[in-house]
């Protein structure tokens, strides 16, 4: 009776459960489903991580190579995204993506990526500079999502951090004979990563009701979706909302309170993964 029910009515299905505060999933409204992460996930690249939010799956790897710097500046490096669409989310990862160009929400979920990367300087550019002028490190970033439902922002934004911090690079040097770079493999430094940006999102039901890290019926079913991006210093670095309902200073000011908390609890389960490798 209750499968026919969330199939002919599914909002007020939804109703019934929140006007008790809790969710179909047995979550309660401000609760997140379980977060996984596990770094060095693809054995060729230079750092990767795999996240998983509830059934929400993403990878992230990160490939580097040698560049000329710019020639506007000279002492940078660069951080791109490998592919088009820089976020990838194929049909395997869910029924409602197709094959072919890519679609509205991956063009969406790559620019807000690109967003964060440059909005929290979690990556000096200066840092990936190997010789001014003359050679640079160039980052290829690809995010492919395997499993889709819902919050994929969260996710992305996670895998992406976890997978810089992966990051090893060779100690490079310039020969000053041959002006050619000599690598040495068996001296690698860890990148260095100067923020920890970390996203938190919200959907809105019948425009007053927040849910965080809502499932991909609820964010369907939902009037408006917030995601909040906040770094360790509760500094915030993006604010990403594409419509939809409109929210009161009141309760934007508790969905920030909220990302603090969030934050807190995602860095803490990345530093114990990264010790946890360490030591292996």
């Amino acid at each position: 009776m209750a499968a026919g029910f969330k199939t002919v009515e599914p909002l007020e299905y939804y109703r019934r459960f929140l006007k008790e505060n809790c969710r179909p999933d047995g979550r309660e409204l401000g609760e997140f489903r379980t977060t996984t992460v596990n770094i060095g996930s693809i054995s060729t690249a230079d750092g990767s991580a795999l996240v998983k939010l509830g059934n929400t799956t993403v990878i992230c790897g990160i490939k580097a190579e040698f560049a000329a710097p710019p020639l506007d500046a000279p002492d940078r490096g660069y951080v791109v995204f490998l592919s088009v669409p820089n976020v990838d989310l194929p049909p395997l990862c869910s029924s409602r993506f197709r094959t072919g160009p890519p679609g509205e929400e991956a063009q969406v979920t790559s620019q807000f990526i690109a967003d964060v990367l440059e909005n929290s300087q979690i990556i000096k550019k200066e840092d990936l500079c190997i010789s001014p002028g003359k050679l640079a490190w160039v980052l290829y970033c690809d995010l492919i999502c395997l499993d889709y439902d819902g919050n994929i922002l969260d996710a992305c934004t996670f895998a992406l951090l976890a997978a810089l911090k992966n990051v090893q690079l060779p100690e490079v040097t310039i020969n000053e004979e041959t002006a050619l770079a000599e690598v040495n493999l068996k001296k690698k430094s860890y990148l260095n990563v100067r923020t920890n940006p970390v996203a938190t999102s919200f959907a809105v039901f019948d425009d007053t009701l927040l849910i965080v890290d809502p499932t991909g019926e609820e964010e369907h079913l939902s009037t408006g979706t917030l995601t909040i991006v906040m770094d360790e210093e509760g500094k915030l670095c993006s604010l990403h909302k594409p419509g939809g309902s409109g929210l009161t200073g009141a309760k934007l000011q508790d969905c920030m309170s909220r990302a603090v908390s969030r934050h807190k609890e995602v860095n803490k389960l990345l530093d114990e993964v990264i010790q946890s490798m360490k030591h292996k």
